[in-house]
């Protein structure tokens, strides 16, 4: 399985953003506004419909009472009531008794709305039906026209609260990328960076006053380590150096050679501790020099005392047949740095790695590729990058974990990147890419 560690200096290019939270939350508050629009107008709608059909339904029943009162009296119609019209529905057509009833019939000529039809028969059985017929067509028309009044109303006010949703929502995104900016600036190494109080009294002030109470407790401890690192290592330094004398001393033999190695080892490891505390500190600053990639790559790697192959290649990927017509291509960089994150990639490949051990240079892309053969970066350094002290896997030897830490500490004075990968194949691959 591959995996892939990126280190990348401050300010480095962020991810890709999806859409912006004052849209999300103005497409919200449109949703919203459209949703609420659209209930109220369907609730309208019917209500205002069941409204206009029972008014109907009482027309119609008062107006047969009174048709037929008159015509009882006065044998006259009136009110518009009729005696067995034709278009009067199969129902009240077929009444049983003289009991007044109502029902819905056909459309008028140019309606799409039923007519409501209410109907009594004169006397008993057999006798002719009264019928009067309501028309509804002028009061669903009167509905449709405040259907279409709801609809406009409701677009201006969506028209109007949406920019108004927007810009509230700006607000708090405004609020919250000051949050964001802050919390990134610390993680890009600014233990400095606060958000400041922030107006509102609301959950981002909230998440403010979080984040730089965070970032208080944090660059404290952090603090305190790095100056307890280097006092340790200042402390150090001294007794270390007068062993080393000591050992001069000493009779030569076993003894005196294993003792020897030992204090060197302790030294280098004390160097280290001072190294990646002024790293820590951001007292490091680059003297940069136009100087020949291959060249500055190959010393480092012979001044580790381990065999690497060095292959140069050119800018389209190509072999450059060794150190001939290419081995002159010039970078801008601080060639001190260089070598020491070179060498820390080398020494690190065979310590932990296993041969062959290959550095590639391409001074057109102005990168380097230390890969070796061995069992691969492990899963937590891929994912969480180098931890000084800690070295991952047991296979992959023994050391203090601080050649790595060191080399993505001088990658970020030099503004470089370096990415960490396992080979497809198997092996660990290092890539250094300068900046341009």
């Amino acid at each position: 399985m591959s995996a892939l560690s990126a280190v990348r200096p401050p300010g480095g290019p962020r991810p890709p953003r999806g859409l912006p939270l004052r849209w999300k939350i103005a497409a919200l508050a449109a949703a919203t506004a459209c949703l609420v629009a659209v209930a109220v107008g369907l609730l309208v709608h019917v209500w205002t419909a069941h409204e206009i059909r029972y008014r109907a339904e009482r027309n119609a029943f008062n107006g047969v009472y009174e048709a037929m009162d008159a015509y009882r009296r006065t044998g006259t119609l009136t009110g518009g009531a009729r005696l067995d019209p034709r278009d009067l529905p199969q129902s009240l057509r077929d009444l049983k008794d003289d009991a007044r009833h109502v029902s819905y019939g056909g459309n008028l000529p140019g309606s799409m709305d039923p007519t409501v039809w209410g109907a009594q028969r004169t006397a008993g059985p057999g006798s002719p039906v009264l019928a009067v017929q309501i028309a509804i067509h002028n009061d669903f028309q009167d509905l449709y026209r405040l259907d279409a009044t709801m609809a406009v109303a409701s677009v201006i006010a969506l028209a109007v609260t949406t920019p108004l949703a927007v810009f509230g929502a700006g607000l708090l995104g405004r609020r919250l990328g000051r949050v964001s900016e802050t919390a990134a600036r610390i993680s890009a190494g600014d233990l400095d960076a606060r958000t400041g109080p922030t107006r509102g009294g609301d959950e981002v002030s909230d998440i403010a006053a979080t984040v730089d109470l965070m970032a208080d407790t944090l660059s404290r401890r952090l603090r305190d380590e790095r100056r307890f690192t280097a006092d340790v290592a200042h402390e150090l330094r001294t007794p270390v150096g007068g062993l080393l004398a000591a050992a001069d001393l000493l009779p030569a033999g076993e003894t005196e050679d294993l003792l020897r190695a030992r204090v060197r080892d302790l030294r280098g490891l004390v160097e280290d501790l001072l190294e990646i505390s002024r790293l820590d500190a951001g007292a490091e600053r680059p003297v940069r020099a136009r100087v020949p990639l291959a060249a500055v790559v190959t010393e480092a790697v012979a001044r580790t005392g381990f065999d690497a192959e060095v292959i140069e290649v050119d800018g389209s990927g190509g072999s450059g047949g060794g150190f001939g017509g290419g081995a002159g291509a010039t970078v801008e960089t601080d060639p001190r740095r260089l070598e020491r994150i070179v060498a820390n990639l080398v020494v690190n490949a065979h310590r932990h790695g296993g041969a062959p051990v290959r550095v590639t240079v391409d001074a057109g892309a102005r990168t380097v590729v230390v890969r070796d053969h061995g069992p691969g970066f492990p899963t937590d350094l891929l994912a969480g990058g180098p931890r000084r002290f800690h070295t991952g896997a047991a296979e992959r030897g023994t050391g203090h974990g601080l050649g790595l830490t060191i080399a993505v500490g001088q990658t970020q004075v030099l503004g470089a990147v370096l990415l960490l990968e396992n080979a497809p194949d198997g092996g660990a691959v290092a890539t250094l890419r300068l900046p341009g």
